[in-house]
């Protein structure tokens, strides 16, 4: 085991433990210790310090664990999971995945991390993980029609993910084409990375970051965010209960995509659009205009209406779309 998980665990013992003790049971020098803390600071989690009492964790973790995660899914989701993986840093589980895929990893690979160092989201932007704290997971899935097959996936992944957190009483809705909204704020957000042939075998590795619980480790999000703990208060689920509902939701959903295609989440979509009927701003690329959200078609684009009152579609590849 690496010294943060084992530091982690003395840390989370009852009352506060010196750093001379921390040392000797870590079986490095009293700087080390003080950097280890460090870095567990810099991931997100509250170490406090206090003279006479030492170190100790302010805010208990609830740490995910692979068998106790797979136990709790539901008999379909346990049949979808091929393998299923909880790393304690990681790059990004998305990279991870890639990787697995490259070596010949099955479809229903899934790969959780505590937290990541290289976590991203759509169009290369940073995908912020505090230690513990949230869910960030991916999913390796693997098709037989082909590249062109798979128009519309991420909104079919969106889809299930909110019908999985509302259940659960919060109030989620879809902005296209991947972020999970409350209120006008992000809650969470998917991101899908296709590689294969585009009329034969294929694979998507399905990226999803879920605000659980991000006390005050927002300073790096640049943009109004919300998460779940806010959204359900007393009714907020543990992490391991979460993470089991959105994957009973999604792998089913992915089941039938393989089957039949998006037609059915994308008429699921009208239900959760955040953007429908709303002024918006749109940048493509080196242009920006005012629109007027309209849905979207029957492969997943955004219709908009501009100024000129042309009605306009949007693949998500393209563009990047905000409420006005």
């Amino acid at each position: 085991m690496s010294v943060l998980p084992r530091l982690l665990a003395l840390l989370e013992a009852p009352g506060g433990v010196s750093g001379q003790r921390l040392a000797r049971e870590l079986g490095v020098s009293r700087a080390a210790v003080w950097k280890h803390i460090e870095k567990l600071r810099l991931l997100g989690l509250p170490v406090a310090a206090r003279a006479g009492e030492g170190y100790r964790c302010e805010t208990p973790v609830e740490w995910l664990d692979a068998a106790g995660l797979r136990a709790a899914l539901s008999p379909e989701a346990q049949a979808g999971v091929s393998d299923l993986e909880v790393h304690f840093e990681i790059d990004s589980t998305s990279s991870e995945l890639a990787r697995r895929a490259q070596a010949g990893a099955p479809s229903g690979a899934v790969c959780f991390a505590e937290t990541q160092h290289g976590g991203r989201g759509r169009r290369g932007r940073a995908w912020h993980s505090p230690l513990g704290a949230n869910l960030y997971f991916s999913l390796l899935w693997r098709f037989d029609q082909g590249l062109a097959a798979l128009s519309g996936l991420s909104l079919v992944v969106g889809v299930a993910l909110a019908q999985a957190l509302r259940a659960f009483g919060a109030d989620v809705g879809l902005k296209w084409p991947n972020d999970l909204v409350a209120d006008d704020r992000k809650l969470g957000g998917v991101l899908v990375e296709v590689g294969g042939e585009w009329q034969g075998p294929c694979r998507a590795v399905v990226g999803v970051g879920l605000n659980l619980r991000m006390g005050a480790t927002h300073a790096a999000i640049d943009q109004p965010w919300v998460d779940l703990a806010t959204l359900l208060g007393d009714r907020m689920p543990s992490r391991e209960r979460c993470a089991a509902a959105l994957l009973d939701t999604l792998l089913p959903a992915l089941t039938r995509f393989s089957r039949d295609g998006a037609g059915e989440s994308l008429a699921q979509f009208a239900a959760l659009d955040v953007l429908a009927g709303r002024e918006v701003q749109v940048q493509a690329g080196a242009r920006s205009f005012a629109a007027r959200a309209a849905g979207i078609d029957t492969e997943g684009r955004l219709r908009v209406v501009d100024a000129a009152g042309e009605t306009q579609l949007l693949g998500s590849a393209e563009v990047t779309v905000r409420a006005a």
